[in-house]
């Protein structure tokens, strides 16, 4: 095994695949509300295949529902709450929301997508009690990006490292709720993979994400004024195997590249399809054993 893969550790847990159905909540970011957010963040968040905010959390579920249960013959689900903030909301309307999808047919797994700064009791009560309640599995989605603090503050992150590690000590407490963090492993500035703080940590998720520049961006304004490069494919393949090797079997790798519609970003994954570059990642660990 190679790595454990996210589908493998899902088909675990749930005993069948599932699939990830995107909800976009009217919500911003606090770091959105004096500025423009993080250096890399587009206007739009990450919600870029995300239907409008708003639709109605269940029409977007359903319609996303309906689509993946034909091409793919699907019978159960993860409503994921994608975009921005999402324990920014008021915590009623977080409840309600969740509530919501909750009465989603097939719906077994409920993932929040937010900033460690953003994590307290107040959520993840409410998480808790649904979970109780429904029986549905809870997931929070932590956005940590890199566990160089100096690089967090160079692209106004608007936390450091020490509201993560709060954060995931808040969400270890709660039993039941696993922990998916994203790291972004080319940043500028960043010249390593270090995954040693997750894994002491015990996170149960990883998402690896390979660096985008989004258009009407300051990282954009960077990398066109020649103030940023990007590292070659090459060293971004090295800092992934570097990670890989660095965490135990048990955590599960969600995704190894980034993707973004081309219209939306001036680079992504140097000219090349995201699956492209899995399957010669992959290549070059098995040829390296």
């Amino acid at each position: 095994m190679l790595y454990y893969k996210y589908s493998d550790y899902l088909k675990n847990k749930y005993g069948e695949k599932v699939y990830k159905l995107p909800v976009n909540l009217p919500v911003t970011c606090p770091n959105r509300l004096d500025g423009d957010g993080c250096a890399f963040c587009a206007g739009a968040g990450t919600g870029f295949e995300a239907m409008a905010a708003t639709v109605s959390v269940t029409e977007q579920l359903t319609r996303t529902r309906q689509m993946i249960t034909r091409k793919y013959h699907a019978n159960k689900y993860i409503a994921y709450f994608q975009n921005y903030t999402n324990t920014f909301l008021p915590p009623d309307r977080f409840r309600s929301y969740l509530m919501e999808a909750t009465r989603i047919p097939g719906v077994v797994e409920i993932s929040v997508s937010t900033r460690p700064d953003c994590v307290s009791a107040e959520y993840l009560d409410i998480m808790r009690d649904i979970r109780a309640m429904t029986g549905i599995q809870m997931n929070v989605e932590l956005g940590l990006q890199t566990a160089n603090y100096h690089t967090l503050q160079m692209i106004d992150r608007g936390h450091g490292l020490a509201e993560f590690i709060d954060a995931v000590l808040r969400i270890k407490r709660y039993t039941g709720i696993s922990i998916c963090t994203h790291v972004i492993l080319n940043l500028p500035g960043d010249t390593a993979a270090d995954a040693k703080i997750l894994t002491a940590l015990g996170v149960d998720i990883v998402k690896l994400h390979s660096l985008y520049i989004a258009r009407n961006t300051r990282l954009c304004d960077w990398y066109e004024n020649g103030k940023i490069t990007v590292c070659s494919k090459e060293e971004y393949f090295e800092r992934v195997i570097t990670f890989l090797e660095q965490i135990p079997e048990t955590v599960a790798v969600e995704r190894m590249f980034s993707r973004i519609p081309e219209k939306d970003a001036v680079f992504c994954n140097w000219g090349c399809s995201w699956w492209r570059l899995r399957d010669e990642l992959l290549q070059k660990m098995e040829e390296e054993g």
